[in-house]
């Protein structure tokens, strides 16, 4: 009988058709359950996916219990219930928890969505974090600055990206964080000067990567976000030792089985590497695809393998840096998208243009490219985002 799985908002991202569509061809169902309208998926959306299930309202929990007890009269045991999405990680949980599917589960939850518990597990795998905590009063925030100093972070515990991030230099700044904060809890901790890199890939059922990378960001997401910048980030050809030795430790702590990873770290001026967070999701953006681009791999395939039949064998190399550059529609180029394309053309591998809901992060347009030399790939990058002087 084929592997059962369910798939909560499979229309988006909307790239992540190729997921579905990967299960589907490996012989299992691939199940959906989402609020989109049966009639506005998108083409390759539907023909993924064995069936859809409509729920109006996504938050509606006893609607999503329906749809998932109407699949499992239909085509018997959930086997394995995902959305590959951040948004839903608490959701994911709790119908694993009522229908017994393997995965993550309620009473593991926050320690991958909530800020404060990652420090936990981080400091378990021995890696250095920023000094913080869950502040709820001007006095509790004042009681770390005074152990960290100016400036600090202030941040979401639970939260996607980098949306609702201060940046506090002063106590002026506090007291405007103060007023006009959203009433969530909010982690504070000081401020870490450092490049990011990330430690990405995939898990098997033993915790093993199935395939890993790194990337190196051009900047921190909050400062895109906050300053409206447009960003850069690479693949590594070779991830350094310590950030992988470091990265698999994060693997053993958090307990990851069968999932991506996104692990990030600021690296200090001092050579160390210091634990930011945690995402047990694929990246964000186009990053699968700059997988398959690195090593000239289907990694979509691999996830549905490792669903679907538990196999884990995955032989690559990485071949090539694969770059993500971002232009945003606010800031002036000193070269048109015909003079990239006529003189990086043969470099150039995808050109997005980025939806809305992730342009704050992702730009307006993305180009994504590969080369073997590093000094190249940082040729690109300048020529995309030189602007007149």
């Amino acid at each position: 009988m084929a592997r059962t799985i369910v798939i909560l908002s499979p229309h988006f991202p909307p790239h992540y058709h190729r997921f579905w569509q990967q299960v589907k061809q490996a012989g299992g169902q691939a199940l959906g359950i989402g609020d989109e309208r049966p009639e506005s998926l998108s083409g390759p959306t539907r023909s993924a996916l064995t069936e859809y299930y409509h729920v109006p309202d996504m938050h509606d929990y006893d609607a999503l219990v329906r749809a998932c007890g109407y699949y499992t009269h239909r085509y018997g045991r959930i086997e394995r219930f995902d959305s590959l999405n951040e948004y839903w990680l608490a959701t994911e949980a709790r119908i694993r928890d009522d229908f017994n599917i393997p995965g993550v589960r309620s009473d593991e939850i926050d320690f991958i969505r909530r800020k404060s518990k990652m420090k936990e597990r981080f400091r378990a795998a021995g890696i250095p974090v920023a000094r913080g905590q869950v502040v709820g009063t001007p006095d509790e925030a004042r009681a770390l600055i005074a152990a960290t100093g100016f400036p600090v972070i202030a941040k979401p515990d639970v939260g996607v990206g980098a949306l609702n991030t201060y940046r506090i230099d002063s106590e002026d700044d506090l007291a405007a964080f103060f007023r006009s904060r959203p009433s969530v809890d909010y982690l504070m901790e000081e401020f870490i000067a450092g490049t990011i890199h990330s430690f990405d890939g995939l898990a098997d059922a033993e915790g093993r990567p199935v395939f890993c990378t790194g990337h190196v960001f051009s900047q921190g997401i909050m400062e895109t976000v906050n300053e409206a910048r447009h960003i850069y980030y690479y693949s590594m050809r070779d991830i350094p030792p310590t950030l992988e030795d470091a990265g698999r430790r994060c693997l053993s702590a958090f307990g990851v089985r069968e999932r991506f990873f996104h692990i990030e770290f600021f690296l200090t001026a001092s050579g160390a590497y210091v634990a930011l967070e945690v995402n047990m999701r694929p990246p964000g953006g186009f990053t699968t695809d700059m997988f398959n681009y690195g090593a000239d791999i289907d990694i979509y395939r691999a996830w549905a393998e490792l669903m679907v039949h538990q196999r884990g064998e995955l032989p690559y190399e990485r071949k090539y840096h694969c770059c993500y550059a971002s232009r945003k529609r606010r800031h002036s180029y000193a070269y048109s998208h015909n003079d990239i394309l006529s003189r990086y053309g043969h470099l150039m591998l995808q050109v997005e243009s980025v939806p809305g809901v992730f342009s704050s992060a992702l730009g307006d347009v993305g180009y994504i490219f590969r080369s073997g030399s590093l000094d190249q790939v940082m040729e690109v990058v300048r020529f995309i985002h030189h602007t007149p002087s």
